[in-house]
């Protein structure tokens, strides 16, 4: 799983598996679901990000799953 969060563009993404979505679903207003072409969630996509996840405390944590010190399982 890879956590890549853009300050300049407010849009936080959660890769859940490599792969190449095809196609998407709008979860709830910017919150969009990528999927490969077997149905698989690929990635989400959190659009203005700030509005949903303090990200203060976001970008504590996120060094911390990087370095293992926070296990993510997918």
């Amino acid at each position: 799983m890879k956590i890549k969060y853009s300050q300049e563009t407010d849009i936080l993404v959660v890769e859940f598996k490599e792969g190449v979505p095809v196609d998407s679903i709008d979860m709830k207003e910017g919150v969009i679901l990528h999927l490969d072409s077997e149905g698989v969630p690929v990635e989400m996509e959190i659009l203005d990000a700030s509005k949903f996840v303090a990200m203060d405390e976001f970008n504590i944590l996120v060094p911390m799953i990087k370095d293992k010190k926070i296990p993510v399982h997918a």
